[in-house]
């Protein structure tokens, strides 16, 4: 589907700067272009061609370069560097006008990580320091110094930049990157007089991370960027009041701040995740949209996509990505949440390739967006985004993703099932209803609170799926699961591994087995626990009876070389599956190994199959959305009171397990099944991206629907209709 042609042959956007400037202009930032300068830019900036990329690709909000380290505006601050080839040009400027007349919202960037040197020399107040009180040089480029984000640097002087810049210029925001200081402790005379009179303590000049001074230090260090978060922010509303000061910052990363300062300071969230590097799986980028809305459901949040190429540590910012690696990436963004946003690395073009796909991902967009709109992306199954802060460790922060999680995620995306994410500081009984299973893919930070919610939802008719060393604590008692009383097991043996040579048995009559037909038994895990189920007496008034069963048991051990020792010696192993009927109403799958872990190390299709098994068991019935064909296709779903769509993103490719795809490769036809809502007697079906109607028919309660094969996305929209006209149609 990639164009050639950059005009796509859509509707005029208005001209004239008519975007309203209201307190939630953010709502309306959905296609993102951020332009950030180099020095030499003033010397060839072309404000017309990014004015026409900007028109071509229908964005409607702009981040650009202002100031910070370099300012790319005629600023009057003192020591705000300016480039040295700014002359009389006003590149920022220039551009942002562009924009406001393409009816775009607009945020400036600002980066406060490093000085030049005649700041540091004017300022040595504004330097961050090693242990010893030396300057810290900047890692990258000589004659630069990195600053002390709890100087008067950040405090004063960066307020003040922003205060121009709003104060001059036509903007909605400010936004910073690498705002939070080095990852060191800066021992500049202000940070450890500060933190002195704040906590008692001297700064941390040990590793040892049993000195008190860590613990006291991370949360010092945590209020201390709150605080500069609501300064900035409070300094911008002051000269524009719908202006906001957004610090680059994921939702997620958000825990290493202090919610009750920052929460409120933060309308949206920009995902720093650039590209796929090294072994990423394409849905990686939806995954990061899901992630965002567990935490906040209710804010946008937009993913930064480079339009150059990825690879851990290298950075290629003058080159392109693959074209059909930038559309496929943002498409399965943005369906699961994530906003496309780009970013380019120096407004000197050297190489073209980049905007067609640019094009082309923001027309999908926004041809989709209108469908999307007052819909609530929803789904019968969430995973629990359960995650430990290190106390001592200040740049811990959050970290996408576990190996056991990315198993289960590849395994629910093999298996078409539609699914969310849940935060663990969001887990209530309230966030819970909508879900009919929750999985904890190996869930170790659960805490008593977590354990009483979760408890409590199953209890009222919830299923669960948990995996490994989920629930499990070790306090002065001893070791166990702090849930095995939901799921009916009892710890005999604590976690164990790696074993080198482990198969589990199978129950042949379970429909945890299914799909394994012709095996005895599979691979099993690497790291083991043992458990057996428990008798669990059933309370007065529940809604069913209490039965658990033990479908797939470990084989006891047996050695992996010599080879002529390699033979199971019988005996019965311990459990490695546990299944239990809940009183309640809902069930729970345990599965006492690392069957996420394993699946994403070795992809044994057995775990999928597992993973799929398992949560189908849980689900007790038909799921609502079903998505029946070939291929590897991302599925989201989004409902709102008279209808549903069901987006389907094609993964279909060799390179969907790593970067970068070279060709869209068709997705074959695929069938959507749908079960009716409350009163619906059918529905009509629209394709949304091939413009087409699509045929619905009715059997057996469900709605079915043919999508022919599929390029890179496509939508059915299911409109429900009724039998006629009442107080039953919503």
């Amino acid at each position: 589907m990639l164009t050639t042609d950059h005009e796509p042959g859509l509707d005029p956007i208005p001209q004239g700067p008519t975007t309203a400037r209201s307190l939630d202009w953010f709502r309306t930032a959905t296609r993102w272009t951020q332009l950030t300068f180099v020095e030499d830019d003033p010397l060839h900036f072309d404000p017309e061609f990014w004015i026409s990329v900007m028109r071509q690709s229908r964005s409607n909000a702009l981040c650009l370069s202002a100031g910070g380290y370099m300012a790319f505006y005629p600023t009057r601050i003192p020591f705000h560097y300016r480039s040295r080839h700014l002359g009389n040009t006003d590149p920022f400027g220039d551009l942002v006008a562009g924009a406001r007349e393409l009816d775009m919202h607009v945020m400036a960037r600002v980066d406060p990580h490093a000085i030049h040197a005649d700041a540091a020399q004017a300022h040595p107040e504004w330097l961050a320091r090693d242990a010893d009180g030396n300057p810290i040089p900047h890692w990258a480029f000589p004659d630069i110094w990195l600053t002390d984000p709890f100087s008067t640097y950040h405090r004063e002087f960066i307020t003040d930049v922003a205060r121009e810049i709003v104060r001059d210029y036509d903007v909605d925001a400010v936004f910073a990157n690498r705002w939070e200081g080095p990852s060191a402790i800066s021992y500049s005379e202000a940070a450890e007089r500060r933190f002195f009179d704040d906590t008692g303590l001297h700064l941390p000049r040990t590793q040892d991370r049993t000195d008190p001074a860590w613990r006291a230090y991370t949360a010092w260090r945590s209020r201390q960027l709150s605080e500069l978060v609501v300064l900035w922010d409070d300094a911008v509303r002051e000269v524009r009041p719908h202006a906001r000061f957004i610090p680059n910052r994921g939702a997620m990363l958000t825990r290493d701040l202090v919610r009750d300062l920052v929460d409120d300071r933060y309308p949206m969230f920009f995902i720093d995740k650039q590209g796929r590097s090294e072994n990423e799986a394409l849905w990686w980028s939806g995954r990061i949209g899901k992630r965002s809305r567990g935490m906040f459901p209710d804010r946008p949040v937009a993913l930064i996509t480079s339009v150059g190429p990825e690879h851990g540590e290298y950075r290629w910012k003058d080159s392109v990505a693959d074209p059909h690696e930038i559309v496929t990436w943002m498409a399965d963004g943005f369906v699961h949440g994530a906003l496309p946003w780009y970013t380019k690395f120096n407004a000197n073009v050297f190489d073209t390739r980049w905007v067609a796909p640019i094009v082309d991902a923001f027309g999908l967009h926004e041809r989709v967006a209108g469908v999307f709109e007052g819909m609530a992306i929803t789904s019968e199954v969430a995973i629990l985004d359960n995650v430990r802060l290190d106390p001592t460790n200040p740049w811990a922060g959050y970290t996408a993703g576990s190996v056991d999680e990315d198993g289960f995620y590849q395994a629910l995306v093999e298996a078409r099932v539609p699914f969310d994410y849940l935060a663990d500081t969001e887990l209530t009984l309230e966030r819970l209803a909508p879900y009919r299973v929750l999985i904890l893919p190996n869930c170790r930070a659960l805490s008593d609170a977590h354990c009483a919610v979760i408890r409590e939802w199953v209890a009222g008719g919830g299923s669960l799926v948990a995996a490994h060393e989920s629930s499990l604590v070790t306090d002065g008692d001893g070791t166990e699961l702090a849930l095995g009383d939901v799921l009916g097991v009892r710890l005999t043996q604590a976690p164990r591994g790696p074993v080198k040579n482990n198969y589990i048995a199978l129950d042949p009559q379970h429909p945890l087995a299914a799909g394994f037909d012709g095996a005895t038994r599979v691979v099993g895990g690497t790291r083991l626990v043992g458990v057996e189920p428990i008798e669990i007496p059933t309370a007065a008034g529940t809604a069913g009876a209490d039965v658990t069963t033990v479908p797939f048991r470990f084989v006891p051990d047996y050695p992996d070389l010599p080879m002529e020792e390699v033979y199971p010696r019988g005996g019965e192993g311990s459990a490695a599956v546990v299944c239990r009927e809940q009183p309640g109403g809902g069930r729970s799958v345990y599965l006492a190994f690392n069957v996420g872990e394993i699946l994403w190390a070795a992809m044994q299709h057995d775990h999928a199959r597992l993973i799929r098994n398992a949560v189908a068991w849980a689900l007790g019935g038909e799921p609502r959305v079903r998505i029946e064909g070939q291929g590897f296709v991302d599925v989201a779903v989004r409902t709102d009171a008279t209808s549903m769509a069901v987006a389907l993103v094609n993964l279909n490719n060799p390179m969907a397990m790593r970067g970068q795809n070279r060709e869209t490769i068709p997705l074959p036809p695929q069938e959507i099944s749908v079960a009716l809502p409350d009163g619906a007697t059918g529905a009509t079906a629209r394709l949304v991206l091939a413009d087409t109607w699509a045929p619905a028919h009715v059997a057996d309660g469900r709605v079915h629907v043919s999508v022919p094969a599929v390029d890179v996305l496509e939508v059915a929209h299911l409109t429900w209709t009724y039998a006629r006209p009442g107080p039953q149609q919503p």
